[in-house]
C-alpha cells in the first residue's frame, strides 16, 4: 500500500499546496463523474483503500454511502480524520471480516501499492457477494515514467510502457511521483489482477482530455 514514511514526509505539503491544485485538476480528470458513474448511489459503508487525507470522502458521501478510510501514513491520516472515520492499516491485510462490505473503492492510489494483486484479493475478500469494487487510477497507457506530458496536446510516449517497474521519474517536479515514486504495470497485467482476485468486470471509464489520464473499472465479487 502507500509508503507510509514517504507520505508522512509530504503530508503537510500535500494538504496545504497539492490538494487545492488537485481539486481543480480532479474536475478536468473527471474523477467525480467517474465515481458517480461507476460507484453510483447506495447506502451502507464504503471502504476507501489508501484514503490519504480523505479528499474523496465527500464524493462518496454524496452518493448516499458512508466513507471509511484506511491508509498506512499516519501523517496523511492526521488530515483525513477531519473528513471521514479512519483506521491506520495495510490494504494487503485489511482488518475487516470476510464478506462484510457492500462497496470498496481505490481512487488514484494503485501506483502507490506494489502489492496491488494482494490488495485486490483483500478487496474481494471483504466484499459481500455481489458487492461493488471501483478502481480509479492513472491510465497505464498514457501515464508513467515513460510518458512526457509537458505538452498535453502531444504526449510523448517513450520505451518503457511494457515494463513493470517502480520509478521516481516524472515529467514534472510539482506533482507526487517525483517525490514518492510510482509502480507501473501495463494495462493487460493490471486487468488480469482483477480476474485473478475473483472480481468480475462490469464497466470501464476513462477521464481527462485530450489524452486520457484516468482509467477506471467497476467490478463485482464473483459468487
Amino acid at each position: 500500500m502507500r509508503g507510509g514514511a514517504a507520505y508522512d514526509e509530504i503530508a503537510d505539503w500535500y494538504e496545504a499546496e497539492f490538494l487545492p491544485q488537485r481539486a481543480v485538476a480532479d474536475d478536468e480528470l473527471e474523477i467525480g463523474r467517474t465515481l458517480r458513474l461507476l460507484l453510483g448511489p447506495g447506502d451502507g459503508p464504503c471502504l476507501e483503500l489508501g484514503c490519504g487525507t480523505g479528499a474523496y470522502a465527500d464524493s462518496i458521501r454524496s452518493l448516499g454511502r458512508t466513507p471509511i478510510g484506511v491508509d498506512l501514513s499516519a501523517g496523511m491520516l492526521r488530515y483525513a480524520r477531519r473528513r471521514l472515520p479512519i483506521v491506520r492499516g495495510d490494504a494487503t491485510r485489511l482488518p475487516v471480516r470476510d464478506g462484510a462490505l457492500p462497496a470498496v473503492v481505490a481512487v488514484m492510489v494503485h501506483t502507490d501499492m506494489p502489492g496491488y494483486p494482494e490488495v485486490l484479493r483483500e478487496a474481494a475478500r471483504v466484499l459481500a457477494p455481489g458487492g461493488t469494487f471501483v478502481h480509479v487510477g492513472v491510465h497505464p497507457c498514457f501515464c508513467g515514467g515513460f510518458a512526457d506530458r509537458a505538452d498535453r496536446n502531444a504526449v510523448l510516449i517513450r520505451p518503457g510502457y511494457r515494463d513493470s517497474n517502480w520509478t521516481k521519474e516524472s515529467w514534472t517536479d510539482r506533482g507526487i511521483r517525483d517525490k514518492v515514486g510510482a509502480t507501473h504495470r501495463p494495462l493487460a497485467e493490471l486487468l488480469h489482477m482483477f480476474l485473478d482476485a475473483g472480481l468480475a468486470f462490469e464497466r470501464f471509464a476513462e477521464g481527462g482530455a485530450p489524452t486520457p489520464i484516468v482509467f477506471a473499472v467497476r467490478a463485482r465479487r464473483s459468487g
